[in-house]
């Protein structure tokens, strides 16, 4: 069966699925059909800032693990991945974080990939950024997104960024702007005491436009060539296939682990695995699936004094009155991410930029996987931003309602064991500074007994978690390991792209959500033929003083 042609179709609102909806749906005269093989996202915990908790229970995911991870004593780990509108930023944690200067510079000088350079993206994540803090040379207000500050941190994270301080980490404000390093309070993506996802953001107020189709619960099984130009695409239905035609482009937007695998159940791939799993090769792309990168998480979990973090809510009168709490007045823990301070810094000293990322966790147990204590607890967590690591992304099977084989490889650069595990020490003394003495009764995980290289190795294999922060296995650049163009263009056919995570030649040194919506508001202009934002140009190297930031409150 097929159906009515779009100019452009969109596999897969997520976060830069929902920014090229709004943008490319921008002009009247061009139709847009955006595809979510998820549901809505109508429920209230998805907008409720603590709902992240049930999130990494499997609530909206696929459901997928990792194969045996070879340098982790073959462990599986769950793997998070997005299956509702707006995708990751639906159910993450809120951070808006961006990465490193020169993460993104080193993309233009070493990945090839010129114009998007940090000067060249600043413009697009300003773009899209409604801050209600911030308005300088690295924040903007009025965009779509709302970037807000935490309304219900607790004591205990005042006593976490003092602890850092007496360890030599110095406070930092605002980890988006002059420098990354230190540690603060996050800004989160939240308006209004809500969670601003993609779909809030960017779908929510344009749902309206009648040159805009959304469709949810499609499942697309393949990308429809005809020579070497992609036509439509088609769409696993209760009834069948059905075909819906692409009068100008198909835009892959399905994530770090979705976009590899529809190409390569289109046949557009590496020849060699596609007919090893009997898919008839369309493209011979060598690259579709690999350069996998992503941030491996270690924890330190301590048990409390008190009743001094959000553990205690689970208790069913206090759940009750956190409820009505939220509802009448916006405030208490359902308002809070569960993750609103943290900080970057050095496992490495001699690193380029910060290569250790702490999420102090206002409770224990937070996330599916990681012990619960008895009683109250908290978790401070670590990841190593710059891992030399890469893995892949390959089918398990030419059905594409099979879950593919996902193998981050972690750890199988020793350089990555050795950076996670400095940051598991680090992690360990600023729990242990006097700042936090009277809210800290002692470490539980990995416990006072672990302390030699391989016992943390143990602990580390047998509790290790992804950050959710995948990258990398539809990787722009130049280079014949690269699979789109600089255009986003899938090297070697006609009306076919990618923008989203996969797209990304290194993973940012942060949480990338901020990045991949930076990524879509790029890729739509890039798709649009329009000429690039200005590069930014900052207050030092104007010719006159004024001031260019203040401040926003509400």
């Amino acid at each position: 069966m097929t159906t009515k042609a779009y100019d452009y179709i969109i596999t897969g609102a997520g976060p830069a699925g929902c920014v090229l909806a709004n943008r490319l749906s921008e002009d009247p005269s061009t139709t847009v059909l955006l595809l979510e093989a998820g549901g809505s996202d109508w429920n209230p915990l998805f907008h409720m800032p603590a709902g992240f908790a049930k999130m990494t229970k499997g609530v909206a995911s696929w459901g997928w693990e990792t194969v045996p991870q070879q340098h982790l004593k073959n462990r599986v780990l769950r793997y998070t991945q997005a299956k509702v509108v707006g995708g990751g930023s639906s159910i993450n944690a809120q951070l808006y974080t961006r990465g490193n200067k020169a993460d993104y510079d080193i993309w233009a000088s070493e990945d090839g990939c010129t114009g998007w350079s940090y000067r060249e993206v600043l413009p697009y994540f300003k773009r899209a950024e409604d801050n209600q803090r911030f308005a300088d040379d690295y924040h903007a207000y009025g965009g779509p997104l709302g970037v807000s500050m935490p309304v219900s941190a607790l004591p205990i994270c005042d006593a976490y960024i003092q602890a850092g301080e007496e360890l030599g980490i110095p406070y930092n404000p605002d980890f988006n702007g002059r420098q990354q390093a230190g540690l603060g309070f996050y800004q989160l993506t939240q308006r209004d005491r809500r969670r601003s996802s993609a779909s809030m953001a960017y779908l929510k107020p344009i749902r309206d436009r009648k040159n805009l189709t959304v469709r949810l619960g499609a499942r697309v099984a393949r990308v429809v060539l005809e020579g070497r130009r992609a036509v439509g695409v088609e769409l696993a239905t209760q009834s069948g296939v059905e075909t819906v035609r692409a009068g100008r482009e198909v835009i892959v937007s399905s994530g770090a682990i979705g976009s590899p695998k529809l190409l390569m159940q289109s046949g557009i791939g590496p020849a060699d695995h596609l007919r090893s799993v009997g898919i008839d090769v369309r493209h011979d792309l060598s690259g579709v699936g690999s350069n996998l990168q992503d941030h491996l998480d270690l924890f330190v979990i301590s048990e409390c004094k008190g009743d001094f973090t959000y553990d205690g809510v689970a208790k069913p009168h206090r759940t009750v009155w956190a409820g009505l709490q939220y509802l009448l007045f916006r405030s208490g823990p359902v308002a809070s991410s569960l993750f609103e301070t943290g900080g970057f810094w050095y496992a490495d000293p001699d690193a380029r930029s910060p290569d250790i990322q702490f999420h102090l966790g206002l409770g224990s147990g937070i996330e599916a996987g990681v012990e619960k204590l008895k009683n109250a607890g908290v978790t401070l967590n670590s990841a190593y931003l710059h891992p030399r690591s890469r893995g892949t992304v390959r089918l398990s099977s030419g059905d594409p309602a099979a879950a593919p084989l996902i193998d981050p490889n972690y750890f199988a650069d020793s350089h990555d064991r050795a950076m996670s595990l400095e940051g598991l020490r680090l992690a360990r003394e600023i729990m242990r500074q006097p700042a936090l003495e009277r809210f800290v009764l002692a470490e539980r995980l990995p416990g006072p007994s672990v302390q030699s290289e391989s016992e943390l190795f143990d602990y580390a294999c047998a509790n290790a978690k992804t950050d959710h922060h995948p990258v990398g296995t539809c990787k722009m650049g130049t280079g014949e390991d690269a699979v789109v163009d600089l255009e986003l263009k899938v090297r070697g056919l006609e009306g076919l792209r990618v923008c989203d995570s996969s797209i990304l030649p290194r993973v940012p040194s942060c949480n990338t959500n901020a990045p991949t919506i930076m990524a879509g508001e790029k890729g739509a202009d890039i798709i649009r033929g329009l000429p690039p934002l200005p590069p930014a140009i900052f207050a030092h190297e104007r010719n006159d003083t004024r001031p260019r930031a203040r401040a926003h409150l509400s």
